[in-house]
């Protein structure tokens, strides 16, 4: 056969492929992937041929009249609905999206590769721990608190062993008392982010693409060697042209590309333990790993801090706690130069205090906040002041300052820095406080701290009613909830832990305690509240360190009378009313016309109330939608019916010998029932519709 023959009946044949599937698909009224649609199209085109031969068999070759042209048709109009069912079916067993297409899986086949190995280590990790049963979703009997004991810390080392991204994730679960219970937090509290550091040659490689020109022209002077390293960034001294003497935060190479695979897991890991099991589809452990992976996301990118950095000293009020300034031309996603403060860590500092604290990046200071520790150990350099040396100021004084700054910052400015561990916080030189780290920053809108004051100040008053209905505004309200229960809860919470006179630790239990009710009453806590009282928590022991017998709960209602005071001066009152005034003036001015015609209208019974159905666009679509999927169910019931009746009826004219010309009719009229009905099928299967 000649080749040019060849291709046109190659080109023809892909051609008639083609119509068959963009009919199919237009018919269907939707869209389909390439290889779905071209599959269907070939099973079409292969049963055109015998359909029509079949037809053909009824039909006299001598016959002149139009019905070999109606058989054919009808073949096509079959072939064309064997397209269809296949697209139905299809879609019914595996829906559009399901799986990835032929590009995108061998685009992602050595990525999957690659996360498949990781995950299977990590598997191995937590069943190694002792923690297999809880992936395949069963439970078994911990044993009390001992046994609960046992398994926060098998799943503290298994964390521990799996890397960055889970001792992320531990540490971030360690600040949910709403959560889990008392032993998982104690336990994952231990966790430390700590690793050695990355050769020089691999961070001046980062420094050359991140900084505006070599590290020499940049900088006057840098320390090859790291003053601290963790598993995200290591910390050196450096100074500035200028003579600024600086620290830089450096992210190391390679550590996102890591954290994208890890969090691929958790994610992975997330959907299997809310399908498996009860207590992840109770605590939502899908939004935790969507949350958990945002804020990592955030981390590292180091411009995130940078910004955050600016907006906590933007708001700051107190002489006595001092941002470091970042320089903001040096930094970009992966460098963060900041200001070197001259003191000692808070956890380093404080009476009786060991290393520092929690596990958490500060990229401040010769400290990442894990206590792990490389070079000279100091945190601003040379003439630091050692833990026992005199500050100017006593600790009783820095708690309170730490403590009504961080106040000010959730209440009064709406951005805080919500990780104040020991680590975090620096005592200066000049006895100031000073706050690093600042990849966590929470941050609450107007109306949510309008929300929290009110909170504050019922507990003040030891209103429990006034409590409750804060609480309820803090919190997504549910549907049913047992209101007069919460009241009594609360206020039991109340004469426990606000009636004075508490112990020490009483700060720490107070948090647990409400995280319960809260929990208990089936009260989801939105993130940015959860980070307040994390961040309340975290504090509360930091202010313990500083000055053991510290009161939180006593400062914090202090703090309320103070601040609010200041709300309730003369001018600052005059101020709020002429703005509310301004504001209601015009409404007033067109009150009495407004009330006469209401009047007047029901005087004369002619008040009326208009109500417009269906006003929001989403509820006519989702309406139109419902009366599309009812009409075409009618029509191929109606033509399925008129079909089966006219295929019952021998009388009418005779196409063939054996077909009448009702029966055509029918056949034509089950090809469009069977077209109609698997339109409303595909529609029911393909739920984003």
């Amino acid at each position: 056969m000649d080749l040019g023959i060849s291709i046109a009946i190659a080109v023809t044949v892909v051609v008639m492929i083609a119509g068959f599937a963009a009919a199919a698909r237009r018919l269907l009224n939707l869209t389909f992937g390439l290889l779905r649609a071209f599959l269907a199209g070939a099973l079409a085109f292969v049963l055109a041929g015998p359909i029509a031969k079949a037809m053909a068999g009824s039909v006299s070759p001598d016959d002149s009249s139009l019905a070999p042209l109606w058989f054919l048709i009808l073949a096509v109009a079959c072939a064309l609905l064997a397209a269809m069912v296949f697209l139905a079916v299809a879609e019914a067993l595996v829906p559009t999206g399901s799986l990835p297409g032929p590009v995108e899986l061998v685009r992602s086949l050595r990525g999957r590769v690659v996360r498949s190995r990781r995950y299977f280590t990590i598997v191995r990790i937590l069943a190694r721990h002792g923690l297999g049963p809880y992936l395949r979703g069963r439970r078994p009997d911990l044993g009390g608190a001992s046994g609960r004991a046992r398994l926060a810390h098998s799943l503290r080392r298994a964390l521990d062993e799996a890397g960055v991204t889970f001792v992320k994730l531990g540490q971030i679960l360690s600040t949910r008392p709403d959560l889990l219970p008392a032993e998982f937090i104690d336990e994952l509290t231990l966790l430390r982010d700590r690793a050695a550091p990355a050769p020089w040659e691999e961070i001046e490689r980062v420094l050359a693409a991140e900084l505006p020109g070599p590290v020499e022209e940049v900088f006057a002077e840098f320390e090859r060697r790291p003053l601290a390293s963790a598993s995200i960034a290591q910390v050196y001294a450096a100074r500035l042209r200028s003579g600024a003497r600086v620290v830089v935060k450096v992210q190391r190479p390679g550590v996102a590309e890591v954290v994208e695979r890890d969090l691929d897991i958790v994610a992975r890991l997330a959907r299997s333990l809310e399908a498996r099991t009860r207590w992840g589809r109770a605590i939502g452990v899908r939004d935790l790993a969507r949350g958990f992976a945002e804020a990592l996301h955030e981390e590292l990118d180091f411009r995130v801090e940078t910004a955050n950095m600016a907006a906590v000293a933007a708001g700051s009020r107190d002489a006595a706690v001092h941002v470091p300034d970042p320089y903001a031309p040096l930094c970009g996603r992966r460098v963060l130069v900041m200001e070197r403060l001259d003191g000692t860590p808070l956890g380093a500092a404080a009476p009786g205090a060991g290393a520092t604290g929690h596990a958490g990046e500060t990229g401040g200071q010769g400290k990442i906040g894990d206590g792990a520790e490389v070079g000279d150990g100091t945190a601003g350099g040379e003439g630091v002041a050692g833990p026992g040396e005199e500050r100017g100021a006593e600790p009783v004084m820095l708690a309170r300052t730490l403590l009504d700054t961080l106040l000010r910052q959730i209440m009064v400015d709406g951005v805080f820095h919500a990780d104040p561990h020991p680590g975090n916080i620096m005592l200066l030189e000049d006895g100031r406080l000073g706050l690093l780290d600042f990849g966590s920053v929470g941050r609450l809108d107007g109306s949510l701290r309008a929300s929290l004051q009110r909170l504050l100040l019922a507990m003040d008053r030891g209103d429990p009613l006034g409590v409750s209905d804060a609480l309820l505004e803090v919190v997504p309200r549910p549907d049913e909830i047992d209101e007069q229960r919460l009241e009594r809860e609360l206020g039991r919470f109340m004469a426990r832990h606000m009636s004075g006179g508490g112990v020490p630790a009483a700060g720490a239990r107070m948090f647990t305690d409400l995280f319960k009710i809260v929990s208990g009453h089936g009260l989801s806590v939105p993130p940015e509240v959860a980070a307040v009282f994390r961040t309340l928590a975290t504090v509360e022991g930091t202010l313990t360190a500083l000055e053991p017998g510290f009161d939180l709960v006593a400062e914090a209602r202090a703090f309320a009378v103070r601040h609010f005071a200041e709300r309730r001066d003369p001018a600052a009152v005059r101020r709020i009313v002429t703005d509310e005034v301004a504001a209601l003036l015009p409404m007033l001015r067109r009150l009495p016309r407004r009330v006469e015609r209401i009047v007047g209208a029901a005087e004369h019974g002619r008040l009326s109330l208009n109500v417009r159905l269906f006003a929001d666009e989403r509820d006519r679509r989702h309406v139109t939608a419902m009366l599309h999927q009812v009409l075409l169910t009618v029509l191929a019931a109606t033509t399925g019916i008129m079909a089966v009746l006219l295929l019952g009826t021998d009388a009418g004219p005779k196409v063939t010998a054996e077909v009448s010309l009702y029966q055509l009719f029918a056949y034509n009229l089950l090809v469009v029932a069977s077209v109609l009905a698997l339109r409303v099928l595909v529609l029911i299967f393909r739920r984003d519709t």
